[in-house]
């Protein structure tokens, strides 16, 4: 394992493919432009905790925890703020366009960052290929004439046109989206409240309230083991909330985006995540076979009469999806750029062209999302099913390797720039090792619950793959340096 205990600054090329000391430090000097506004790295910092996975996935969690569903959502949310808090640290102080692949590489070695830089990129494209195909069902059922193949088709022809054009117009899209996903849950948290406590005129739900988190097999139906089963259910809904510090090397004021977006992720996963979840389990008995039916949040609004509720979460989920489809390919193409940056991509990825976008990147990363939704249409039990398998953990890999890069780099930072020290993580180191202890039980947990263990088996497959490719590359490198070294030192004599 090769460390890195210090940073070099990178320089406005992209780096050399054998340069250790090659990094990436986001902004002007690396050919991206500062086209994000405060406002667009705002609400992408309060959408992005906010997935298609809490409108479609919830129904689940609450079947197999009851109300202890709350409790997991409580968890894995402190776990989030955790690993956010530490992430802003680093980002706020080196805000790039790698983000956290780029400080593992800082702070662990190249093969940590080149590892975990691949994966997550890897995790996205898969990420574009599910995202597309549920946009295509909700839209086909809306217009059958046109298939579910040519609606996935055409999300994402729009969706990389869009990011091709400037990344203020990726900025301004998800703005909008993110702006009707927060309206949405917002008004949903408060008109299931009032009608929780009886003051929603109109309401016909008069057995909603808090005594529906115990009335049906009390407040853990399942047993208080069932808390660990939601965890791993809901973990991977919460996916996304590290985009703005990704996002942050184009935008105005990065280290001030940052700061904020960090400083308000306990509100936010507080409102979105455990207030909507409790309100749906106040207005219907966590059993209430509509809920497993209809979904969690159609099935509440329809408790209280709302008129039309599954159309208009259609359109809500809709919303959440092309989010999370324009997201994932603006973090695709900015992680295989910031690896391009550092030699570990194809040099063409690092190349931004007049309006400062990474075309070769954007283009490299969609042609992957097509390929994966193609397979999704012709091998979905096989060979899509391993691709999105062999992914599935690899959130939990991204915040493991932040909790221990954030473990070198406090030191890094506090001897190199301790100026931008303007985010600390609390309780530190000792905060940062509960997180590593919390998340490798989880993984841990997940080898011997039956439902995620082909999950994290295939991941951890896809990861020792990449780790071992990064470490024979660097082995190989290092070999032939001396030998450059030695020809140059004869050409200069």
């Amino acid at each position: 394992m090769t460390s890195q205990p210090s940073l070099a600054k990178a320089d406005s090329a992209p780096a050399s493919p054998g340069d250790p000391q090659s990094g990436d430090s986001g902004g002007a000097d690396d050919g991206l432009k500062a086209g994000l506004k405060n406002r667009h790295l705002s609400m992408i910092a309060i959408g992005g905790v906010i997935g298609a996975g809490l409108f479609v996935g919830s129904s689940s969690g609450i079947a197999a925890a009851g109300p202890a569903i709350l409790i997991s959502y409580a968890l894995v949310g402190a776990m989030v703020v955790l690993v956010m808090r530490m992430l802003g640290e680093m980002a706020a102080a080196r805000p790039t366009s790698g983000s956290f692949s780029t400080y593992a590489d800082q702070a662990l070695g190249r093969w940590a960052g080149f590892s975990i830089g691949w994966l997550y990129w890897f995790f996205w494209v898969v990420v574009l290929a599910v995202e597309a195909t549920a946009g295509a069902v909700i839209l086909n059922g809306w217009i059958p004439a046109v298939p579910q193949w040519g609606w996935a088709l055409i999300v994402m022809v729009v969706l990389t046109a869009t990011n091709l054009v400037s990344v203020g117009s990726y900025g301004e899209f998800e703005f909008w989206f993110a702006g009707i996903k927060v309206v949405a849950i917002g008004a949903f948290v408060a008109i299931g409240l009032l009608a929780v406590f009886g003051v929603l005129p109109g309401s016909d739900n008069p057995g909603a309230g808090f005594a529906h988190l115990t009335d049906a097999g009390g407040f853990f139906p399942k047993g208080a083991g069932a808390i660990l089963t939601g965890v791993l259910m809901v973990v991977f809904s919460f996916m996304g909330s590290e985009i703005v510090t990704l996002a942050a090397g184009e935008s105005e004021d990065p280290q001030r985006a940052v700061t904020k977006a960090t400083n308000s992720v306990i509100w936010r996963i507080g409102v979105f995540y455990l207030g909507s979840i409790f309100v749906v389990i106040t207005l219907l008995p966590w059993n209430a076979e509509s809920i497993t039916k209809d979904g969690s949040y159609v099935a509440a609004l329809n408790s209280i009469g709302i008129p039309h509720a599954g159309q208009v979460m259609n359109v809500i989920v809709l919303t959440a999806v092309l989010s999370c489809l324009n997201s994932g390919l603006y973090t695709a193409s900015r992680m295989a750029f910031s690896l391009g940056r550092r030699g570990d991509a194809p040099k063409a990825f690092a190349r931004t062209n007049a309006r400062g976008v990474p075309q070769a990147a954007i283009l490299g990363s969609v042609v992957f999302g097509f390929l994966a939704v193609w397979f999704n249409y012709q091998w979905q039990d096989t060979v899509f099913d391993f691709l999105l398998n062999s992914s599935g953990a690899v959130a939990l890999f991204v915040w493991l390797i932040i909790c221990f890069t954030q473990l070198r780099m406090r030191g890094i930072i506090l001897r190199e720039e301790p100026e931008k020290l303007v985010v600390k993580m609390w309780l530190f180191p000792y905060l940062t090792w509960v997180t590593i202890a919390m998340i490798s039980f989880v993984l841990v947990y997940m080898l011997v619950d039956e439902a995620g263990r082909k999950q994290i088996l295939l991941s951890l497959l896809a990861a020792a793959f990449v780790v071992a490719f990064s470490l024979v590359r660097e082995k190989r490198r290092s070999r032939e340096r001396p030998v450059a070294d030695e020809a140059k030192d004869q050409v200069e004599a």
